[in-house]
């Protein structure tokens, strides 16, 4: 098992030195009186998310069909004043039972997320690792300005999450069909990922800018998430609400930066490995788009419609990028079923690829930093080089009960380009997506998948979670032996 890591962060001993040393008077007169009666005023909170998966990856070889454990314990201790509040949170994960021979030659390559955790943690088929999570000083009213407030440390951040809309179904629309599409905590990860840097927001009568820059932490699949990797982002975004009550809507702009500096790391995309391994220059690529998401209550039920774009430029080492996606979903709750409260909804999803490998331009759109299972449940594919034409179900019998069904016909962009899977950058040598050739076809898969959600008590709930996905054409011709692909798991989700 891997010890557990005691890295300092330089950037975090540095930052909570300097806040310590430049507090305010009215600050410092407040933490002395917190300490006169510590502990009061702070809170203790955590989780502990257990995890059993089962994968049966494409190919129907021994080495792709595994079980393995896994453990996320998560730990915080938090302080709220009026004018600013701190909070520190450790994470443990621990990860059992890797499978040892489940990273196949390229083309295939890593059979499944249990072959990525085993190769990112040194080969090592248990592991574990202590690290600070968050760490941080949010300051609330700043300048004496309501609504103003800066954020500074080790944090968890989520696009799309600026603003928390009133109606229910909007909030649901924004969390599970808006957010952490390009820049996310990776939270279904037995790790997940922070930024160490500032978030500045400003919210004024249903509007709300926000401001970010920081570089993202290791971890997701690597179980040491103390070091910052050489990459930044630079985030910001526009928010609305209108509509009021009877017609609730949103709109939001925004602009995301990302530079990646990191040396030796092999980029993944359609071109030769000889050229892709001789082209060392960094990426720099500008995402800029929105979105605008509305619930329209009719007699027959709730209609709700959502459209998100981006498109992107700047530059992928040697080559020009330019890339863009897409997103147009809609969404109805039949008023005669109320008692099930279903909600159904079919969409596409599209995200450009490129179309040739030999010319001096890069049209793959770049996912970035996001939490990709948000949006591909059996996360075999994400949101590059993509169309994915989808329908869902969702029943809600009651308060404690959720469930869900999914049909998703996959395919990709441009069929000279690859099959691309992952998440983003997460550690040093890694670079983060992986592609897999489509040998010139586009059809990649049929998904289909289930999920349960059961809340037993307001502190502890269980879930359960099946997809299977039918490999088509550019599969099959990766796994000829096989080319279904099947993802199960059970999740005991303690919070306190």
């Amino acid at each position: 098992m891997q010890s557990l890591s005691t890295e300092p962060l330089r950037w975090i001993v540095a930052w909570a030195f300097a806040l310590l040393a430049t507090r305010t008077p009215a600050l410092r007169a407040q933490t002395a009186a917190s300490q006169a009666v510590a502990p009061s005023g702070v809170t203790v909170s955590g989780s502990i998310r257990a995890r059993s998966y089962s994968w049966d990856w494409f190919g129907d070889t021994a080495n792709g069909d595994y079980t393995y454990a896994a453990t996320l314990v998560r730990i915080a201790l938090a302080k709220s004043q009026p004018t600013y509040d701190w909070q520190v949170e450790a994470a443990l994960p621990l990860i059992l039972n890797l499978p040892t021979t489940a990273v196949a030659a390229t083309p295939q390559g890593q059979l499944g997320l249990g072959a990525t955790y085993f190769a990112a943690n040194s080969n090592t088929p248990n592991t574990a690792a202590l690290f600070l999570k968050q760490g941080f000083v949010r300051w609330n009213s700043l300048g004496g300005i309501m609504g103003q407030t800066l954020k500074v440390g080790r944090f968890e951040f989520n696009d799309g999450t600026e603003l928390t809309p009133k109606n229910a179904t909007l909030a649901s629309l924004k969390r599970d069909r808006v957010t952490q599409r390009l820049l996310g905590n990776f939270g279904f990860s037995d790790v997940g990922r922070s930024l160490d840097g500032v978030q500045y927001g400003l919210t004024r009568a249903g509007l709300n800018l926000t401001g970010v820059i920081g570089r993202p932490t290791q971890g997701v699949f690597q179980v040491n998430g103390w070091p910052e990797l050489d990459v930044t982002v630079l985030y910001g975004a526009l928010t609305g609400q209108l509509g009021g009550d009877r017609h609730p809507a949103e709109w939001r702009v925004f602009g995301l930066g990302y530079d990646d500096y990191r040396d030796g790391v092999v980029k993944s995309d359609n071109r030769s490995l000889a050229l892709r391994s001789a082209d060392t220059r960094s990426i720099a690529i500008g995402t800029y788009g929105g979105e605008y998401l509305q619930v329209m209550p009719t007699d027959a039920g709730a209609l709700d419609v959502l459209v998100w774009g981006a498109a992107q430029a700047g530059v992928w080492g040697t080559l020009s990028h330019r890339a863009g996606a897409l997103a147009v979903e809609a969404g109805w709750q039949p008023a005669a079923l109320g008692r099930l409260q279903p909600w159904i909804r079919v969409g596409y999803d599209y995200a450009s690829g490129d179309r040739d490998p030999s010319d001096s331009a890069h049209g793959t759109f770049f996912q970035v930093l996001p939490t990709p299972r948000v949006y591909a449940r059996l996360p075999f594919f994400n949101m590059m080089n993509s169309r994915d034409t989808f329908g869902e179900l969702i029943v809600r019998p009651s308060k404690r009960l959720a469930a869900r069904a999914d049909v998703h016909a996959l395919r990709l962009a441009d069929a000279n380009d690859l099959w691309y899977s992952g998440g983003g950058a997460f550690q040093p040598g890694t670079f983060g997506y992986t592609g897999r050739p489509s040998s010139g076809q586009s059809g990649l898969a049929m998904l289909y998948d289930v999920s349960g959600d059961y809340a037993v008590t307001s502190h502890f709930a269980v879930g359960l979670y099946y997809g299977r996905a039918a490999g088509m054409a550019a599969i099959q011709s990766i796994y000829p032996s096989g080319n279904h692909g099947h993802l199960g798991y059970a999740e005991l989700l303690w919070r306190f």
